[in-house]
């Protein structure tokens, strides 16, 4: 195992979080990139695992929290933690260690950089990145939302617990008289996300004018401040759904319940 910095010859599979071989990250688009051209003057960092063959098998990506789903100080963000995991590709490397080294790794750096501690989110149920992994590695609950929880560790007795940036406002319904109106939250990190950007972008256009999709840019800070939703799928005013990535075909089913409303 070989813990390394991202270089310019993994790039491509890291766009595709490791899953070149996956239809489904195609759907994604180039989204991940223009987010990591963006981010990495503003202290992201990535790191990958690398077995004894050299081949990427894990990453994790971190950056300062001002940037994050969360509201804290002096801290760095765990934005993304993955093992690859599936069959295809590299095959599961989960249950070996590298998820451990890659968080070692992330905290041992962001102590190095002045972070006081680091955050990060889980989830409640045992699927993506479980609250369990980081609870079990030192850290604390600091805050929740549903079944999404924020975990920290301190570094230093003066480090301050973060909070969830808290939801300010979603999109009004009839924003656009004799249409269903599809908005989508961007923010480009997570390509499982992004493909849900694409297919609501296609599923809109199914509909003709009885349809229109818009993205808000939730990559700058102002915007997702403004409004707090972050890589989200809303049609009209409700939340699409709150459950893992939805398929084109959920969502032109969804679609079409609201069109069928229409006057």
């Amino acid at each position: 195992m070989k813990i390394i910095d991202l270089t310019k010859e993994f790039e491509a599979l890291y766009f595709v979080c490791l899953e070149d071989w996956s239809e489904e990250m195609k759907e994604a688009g180039n989204h991940k990139e223009t987010w990591y051209n963006g981010m990495k003057d503003k202290g992201l960092r990535v790191k990958l695992a690398l077995d004894d063959q050299g081949k990427a098998v894990g990453m994790i990506e971190y950056f300062p929290i001002e940037y994050s789903i969360a509201d804290g100080h002096d801290l760095y963000y765990i934005n993304c933690i993955w093992v690859h995991g599936h069959k295809q590709g590299v095959g599961d490397q989960r249950k070996q260690g590298y998820g451990k080294a890659l968080l070692t790794a992330a905290e041992e750096d962001a102590r190095a950089l002045g972070a006081k501690g680091i955050a990060a989110h889980g989830i409640t149920l045992p699927v993506w990145i479980p609250a369990s992994f980081y609870k079990k590695k030192g850290y604390q609950l600091a805050d929740k939302n549903s079944i999404m929880q924020l975990l920290f560790k301190p570094f230093t007795a003066d480090a301050q617990p973060p909070v969830f940036v808290k939801q300010v406002k979603t999109p009004q319904k009839n924003e656009n008289p004799g249409k269903v109106t599809l908005t989508y939250f961007l923010n480009g990190c997570c390509p499982a996300c992004n493909a849900v950007c694409e297919r609501a972008k296609r599923a809109a256009a199914e509909f003709g004018d009885k349809a229109v999709f818009q993205t808000v840019n939730v990559l700058d800070r102002e915007t997702y401040l403004a409004w707090g939703a972050h890589n989200e799928l809303y049609i009209e005013d409700q939340r699409a759904s709150n459950g893992p990535p939805l398929s084109y075909q959920e969502i032109k089913k969804l679609v079409a319940k609201h069109v069928k409303k229409l006057k």
